[in-house]
């Protein structure tokens, strides 16, 4: 019997959840993750339920009296441990690759690396100091927008740049199509001016730049992403997302 096409695209979700965070997931069949690239539009949507849990932490550890550091703090530990620092491992890869290497090749070879050096644990000191700022700056709906919209950056990646490498979790997902990506960008979008207002348009001029930034340093560099490039994006996108909310 054809499956419909709601039932194919009802197993998106699930899959992004098992693709982008540590929370618990029921066992899924094999269909949904049969097109993980098409799975993409519903990123912005893991970042939106994400940013429901870090609002329901924010919210009790704030009616326990904790001041705001403290507070910002620990969400920032809970959402690292919920995401299993997938892309905190990403930034840290990107930045020992892209300015520890002098060719492509080189390059690659030192993402792939599961040892981190200097320019890694500077990368991941300085996002995680101004993350952790950020969250104390802004307010719970501004958290829950940056993380919605970081999460959307990666898809345009995937779509606009190669495969820098042969293998590697992002080619094992594939490239996505135009349809799915623009959906994720909408999603993200919309998502941004109910939570953050006016400001959300700013913010999503912010987003587009730094991932845009992004695209031209891996392009660049390596000659197209990695799955270690957009976890990079994602952070990068969150902090700039996080700084343009703590100006207001």
């Amino acid at each position: 019997m054809a499956r419909s096409n709601s039932d194919i695209w009802f197993w998106d979700l699930p899959a992004a959840l098992v693709l982008l965070t540590r929370l618990p997931v029921p066992p899924l069949p094999d269909r949904a993750f049969a097109n993980a690239a098409r799975a993409v539009w519903a990123y912005p949507l893991v970042g939106l339920l994400l940013g429901g849990l870090v609002a329901l932490l924010y919210t009790a550890l704030g009616l326990v009296g904790l001041p705001d550091m403290l507070v910002a703090g620990i969400v920032l530990v809970a959402l690292v441990m919920m995401t299993g620092a997938m892309h905190e491992d990403g930034l840290a890869d990107s930045a020992d690759g892209l300015w520890g290497g002098l060719d492509r090749a080189r390059r690659l070879e030192i993402m792939k690396d599961s040892r981190i050096g200097t320019y890694g644990v500077l990368a991941l000191v300085l996002a995680m100091g101004l993350r952790w700022l950020g969250y104390a700056e802004v307010s719970i709906a501004e958290i829950v927008a940056a993380l919605v919209v970081s999460r959307a950056a990666m898809p345009p990646l995937m779509h606009a740049l190669p495969h820098a490498r042969d293998g590697g979790l992002s080619k094992s997902v594939g490239k996505p199509t135009l349809g799915p990506v623009c959906a994720a960008v909408i999603i993200a979008a919309v998502g941004l001016f109910l939570l953050a207002g006016p400001m959300g348009g700013v913010a999503l001029i912010i987003a587009t730049l730094a991932t845009g930034a992004m695209a031209w340093l891996a392009r660049t560099k390596i000659g197209g992403q990695t799955g270690d490039i957009l976890g990079a994006t994602q952070i990068v996108v969150e902090i700039a997302v996080l700084l343009v909310f703590a100006t207001h």
